[in-house]
């Protein structure tokens, strides 16, 4: 393996971070703040518990996953469209390195990000209301493997998007909507029977449940079937990414 061709890549995309910090770290960060001063406030003067957490307590998972969806997509995206855009692409493609160390450098610096912001709105949180991690171990694997799958994500819609309007449309539209019907900021228990059976069928209802489940031993899906989807949307991206590579798809013209 080129270590040293990934590097490069790796870190020309974090130095980038650094430079827009506030946009990159400083604006997700604030905006969760917001979310969570807005729900805890409105809604948890409303709702004290579920499933015996304080509501407060209780949406810290869904806002961290929120965050780390959105970024990692964002992030990955921005990362492969922008070198299209200007040219560059090619010469990373011309260059004596694989198509496997082209995405784990990029990939791999996007799910960095989303870490580290992940981490910081953890953190952050801690400090309006008072969190206990039932499984640390448990809470980073998530973390992880959900950085790394979106950041694969959106690194496959920064290849199809041909223009900057096309990077937002999969973000805002389908990612983020499907993130607030998944159980960011209540449990899929609370709904009727009948929008419970449709609220199985969002993929991100089980990213969330697993997640929650590492920090209060509470789950609206079991934690193997939450593994389960991770690793079947994991295995789908590198898929399309396999033949995106393979054939060249909006990378030859």
């Amino acid at each position: 393996m080129n270590l040293r061709a990934v590097k490069a890549i790796y870190m020309f995309e974090m130095m980038r971070t650094w430079r827009t910090l506030s946009q990159s770290i400083m604006a997700p960060v604030i905006s969760t703040i917001l979310y969570f001063i807005v729900f805890g406030a409105a809604i948890g003067s409303r709702i004290q518990e579920v499933d015996g957490i304080s509501y407060g307590s209780f949406i810290v998972p869904g806002l961290i996953m929120l965050s780390v969806l959105t970024q990692s997509i964002a992030n990955a995206s921005f990362g492969i469209y922008f070198p299209r855009f200007i040219g560059t692409i090619y010469e990373i493609l011309s260059a004596p390195i694989t198509y496997y160390e082209i995405v784990l450098g990029f990939v791999g610096a996007a799910a960095t990000k989303s870490i580290i912001l992940g981490l910081i709105i953890l953190a952050t949180a801690g400090l309006f209301v008072p969190l206990e991690i039932a499984h640390p171990v448990w809470m980073m694997l998530f973390l992880v493997l959900t950085s790394v799958t979106f950041s694969m994500l959106g690194f496959i819609i920064g290849i199809w998007a041909d223009n900057f309007e096309k990077l937002q449309v999969v973000p805002l539209l389908v990612v983020t909507p499907l993130a607030f019907l998944g159980g960011s900021f209540y449990s899929v228990s609370m709904l009727p029977p009948a929008w419970q059976t449709v609220t199985m069928f969002n993929p991100i209802v089980y990213l969330i449940s697993g997640f929650r489940w590492s920090f209060f031993e509470v789950a609206d899906v079991s934690v193997e079937i939450s593994l389960a989807m991770i690793a079947l949307f994991l295995g789908l991206c590198l898929g399309i990414i396999w033949w995106i590579f393979k054939t060249g798809y909006r990378l030859r013209s």
